[in-house]
């Protein structure tokens, strides 16, 4: 017997409402899910408003998009109001949770050890892709260097501080006072000064250091209750920010640069790749399973393109879904997002030697060797905010002989780049936590 019209229509009316309940749902329980939509709409908002299109004119369309972008710049200022306090708070109670001065040793040890490896490993890795594809060959040379250098600039290679220089180097980095430290935002002198207020706490007795440990307890917290709301807004934010820098950019800013864009999302996937081996052998993890519990801390690192504005997400990612103890979180993801740059260190690697293929420069085994310790030491000396790489990659290239101008060749492609290099920095700070977190306690 047919089914009446009247009936199926309700059946179908009944469908779409459980369906949209459930997509509404879905939606509301997973934040990863909305911040990916927020890309997906802000990239093709993207496109519509900037060049590639040609349907706004230019001046509208960076006016709309700077709008756009403003719950995206909120986002992070936002983000960034908690860093300072929450840095402080978390890492002088992670020293403060370890059982002693051997175990805060081994803890140090291990996690500046495994950072100054990946990240030599990574520049490594970087000048080797390049060298082996060449991406700059591909290139007319001769048609940029007269685009972007002009005859009478030229690059000199800048010295290695001496000996007699280093130690001036080295005590540049200490803090002269806290408060100093904590106006200036440095965030190295400022893992400093909180290590070493740390250590002082934990050589006291417990009934002296503990209110100063309960009032960095509720510092932490309420840190983390500002985090909490703060990324309600993330879906809105990041349509907004990926939404300003295509239109900005745009879609054939990146299809001129097509073979190098390759080549340095290459390396930086490769590294990814090694990132998550390195985490199933330390914790056995496997890659799919540690995406599922770290994708929303990906995506927002990729959209905020600061491994320092998610480091309130990626701390409470590591200890609550990672399962690394808070001694060696707190501890870890500070210090990684100051010093752990992997993703940047891979990315200098490969934009030197392109650079150098593209001006005909011959850095020779002497150079290369140079590159991998300069791109070392601005890699772990990098703040994490966006855009610092390629401000440091300037440092690196006039020191092999490369024009720093041609900086203006990749300057393009460079923002997307850095979204991709903020997720490598972030990724591999929660590895590091998972090795750290075996060979502190086996």
């Amino acid at each position: 017997m047919p089914v009446p019209l009247q009936a199926r229509q309700m059946t179908l009316s009944r469908s779409l409402i459980n369906f949209s309940d459930q997509l509404g749902s879905l939606l509301r329980e997973r934040l990863w899910l909305q911040v990916l939509i927020g890309m997906l709409l802000g990239i093709a908002s993207g496109v519509v408003l900037g060049p590639t299109t040609g349907l706004v004119p230019e001046r509208t369309a960076l006016i709309i998009a700077n709008w756009i972008a403003l719950p995206g710049q909120m986002f992070l200022l936002s983000i960034q109001f908690v860093v300072i306090p929450l840095v402080v708070a978390s890492i002088i109670r992670g020293i403060c949770s370890g059982q002693g001065s051997a175990d805060l040793g081994r803890l140090s040890g291990w996690t500046v050890s495994f950072f100054l490896i990946t990240t030599i490993a990574a520049v490594v890795i970087g000048v080797s892709i390049a060298l082996v594809v060449k991406p700059g060959d591909m290139i007319d040379g001769m048609t940029m260097q007269a685009a972007f250098v002009s005859p009478e600039v030229g690059a000199t290679p800048a010295s290695i501080p001496s000996a007699t220089e280093f130690p001036s180097v080295i005590t540049a980095l200490f803090p002269r006072d806290p408060l100093t430290s904590f106006v200036s935002g440095n965030m190295l002198q400022i893992v400093i000064t909180a290590a070493i207020f740390g250590i002082a706490l934990l050589s006291m007795p417990a009934e002296q250091s503990k209110p100063l440990m309960d009032l960095l307890a509720s510092i932490q917290a309420v840190c983390m209750v500002i985090v909490k709301w703060v990324l309600r807004f993330a879906p809105l934010a990041v349509f907004g920010l990926l939404a300003e820098i295509t239109a900005k950019v745009g879609i054939s800013t990146l299809i001129g640069m097509g073979v190098y864009v390759l080549v340095a999302v290459g390396g930086l996937a490769f590294l990814i790749l090694v990132y998550l081996l390195i985490g199933y052998l330390a914790s056995g993890i496997g890659p799919k399973r540690f995406i599922g519990h770290t994708r929303e801390t990906l995506l927002l690192a990729f959209s905020t393109s600061s491994s320092a504005a998610v480091m309130p997400v990626t701390l409470s990612t590591a200890e609550e879904k990672l399962g690394v103890p808070p001694f060696i979180a707190r501890f870890v993801i500070p210090l990684g997002t100051t010093i752990n740059m992997g993703g940047t260190a891979i990315y200098q690697g490969i934009a030197t030697i392109f650079l150098a293929q593209v001006f005909n420069v011959d850095v020779g085994l002497a150079g290369i060797l140079l590159i991998v310790v300069m791109a070392t030491g601005a890699a772990i000396g990098s703040p994490g905010t966006p855009g610092v790489g390629i401000v440091i990659l300037a440092t690196i290239l006039t020191s092999v002989g490369i024009p720093a101008a041609g900086i203006a060749i990749i300057l393009g492609v460079d923002r997307p780049l850095d979204m991709l290099r903020t997720v490598v920095n972030v990724t591999g700070d929660m590895v590091a936590c998972l090795v750290v977190k075996r060979l502190v306690r086996p």
